[in-house]
C-alpha cells in the first residue's frame, strides 16, 4: 500500500455514501485519498459530489459493452492505471463478475442496507418488516463471488420501530451507513484488517462483553 492509500468509489446515483467517504477523507479521520470516482451511469448527482471536491471522475457506461466481462474489464483496467488500494462500492447498481472479484480480491468492499446474512439483494427494508424481525441496519463486506456474502468488516443496527415503513427504516439505516462505512475504510487503509476464512479480525479492536441492545426496551421496574 502507497503512504497516502488511494481510493477508488464506484456510484451509480446519489452518492450520499460517497459524500460521507470524502468528508471523513477531507476530515483525516480516514488517513487516504479518493482518488477516483466511477459511475456506470452519467449525468448522476454522485458525480458533481466529486467534481465539488476535486475528485477526477470518469463515466464508463454499461450500455456500452457486449458483455459484463467487457465492462468489467475495461472499468478494472481503469483502476489499476489509477493504482488504487482499495475499492469502494457505493450504491454501485452493477453485480460484478468473478473476473473482476478476482482481480481485486482482499481489496474489494460493499456497503449493504441490512444486517448480514439476513436480507441479501434488493428491497431489504420491506424484507426485515414483512419478517417481523425487531432490528435491522448495514453492513459493510468484502466482496466476494456470491451477492452480498463476503466476509463481514463492520455492521451497525438500528430498531425497527412499530410505525415504521420501508421508507423512515431505510433513512434510519442511511444515517447509520454514513458512520459505518468511514469505520470499515478507515481500518482498512491503517491495515488493521485480516481475513481467516469467514471471519474478519480487526487489530487492536476494543471490545466490551456486557454491551447489548435490546428491542423493545425492557419495562422499568
Amino acid at each position: 500500500m502507497t503512504d497516502t492509500p488511494k481510493i477508488a468509489v464506484l456510484i451509480s446515483g446519489s452518492g450520499s455514501n460517497l459524500q460521507s467517504l470524502i468528508d471523513n477523507c477531507a476530515s483525516g479521520y480516514i488517513p487516504g485519498r479518493i482518488a477516483l470516482v466511477i459511475s456506470n451511469k452519467p449525468d448522476v448527482f454522485g458525480l458533481e459530489r466529486a467534481e465539488k471536491a476535486g475528485i477526477p471522475t470518469r463515466v464508463i457506461k454499461h450500455r456500452d459493452f457486449d458483455s459484463r466481462e467487457a465492462f468489467d474489464q475495461a472499468m478494472g483496467d481503469v483502476l489499476e492505471e489509477t493504482e488504487v488500494d482499495l475499492v469502494c462500492l457505493a450504491g454501485f447498481m452493477r453485480i460484478l463478475t468473478a473476473g473482476f472479484v478476482d482481480r481485486f480480491q482482499g481489496r474489494l468492499i460493499n456497503i449493504h442496507p441490512a444486517l448480514l446474512p439476513s436480507f441479501p439483494g434488493l428491497d431489504v427494508q420491506q424484507a426485515a418488516l414483512d419478517a417481523g424481525v425487531r432490528f435491522s441496519g448495514c453492513t459493510v463486506h468484502f466482496v466476494d463471488e456470491g451477492v452480498d456474502t463476503g466476509p463481514i468488516i463492520a455492521q451497525a443496527a438500528v430498531p425497527i420501530l412499530p410505525d415504521d415503513d420501508a421508507k423512515t427504516l431505510a433513512g434510519r439505516i442511511l444515517r447509520q451507513e454514513h458512520r459505518t462505512y468511514p469505520l470499515a475504510v478507515r481500518l482498512f487503509v491503517q491495515g488493521r484488517l485480516s481475513i481467516e476464512g469467514r471471519r474478519v479480525h480487526v487489530a487492536e479492536a476494543q471490545s466490551d462483553d456486557s454491551a447489548a441492545m435490546i428491542n423493545p426496551p425492557e419495562a422499568p421496574g
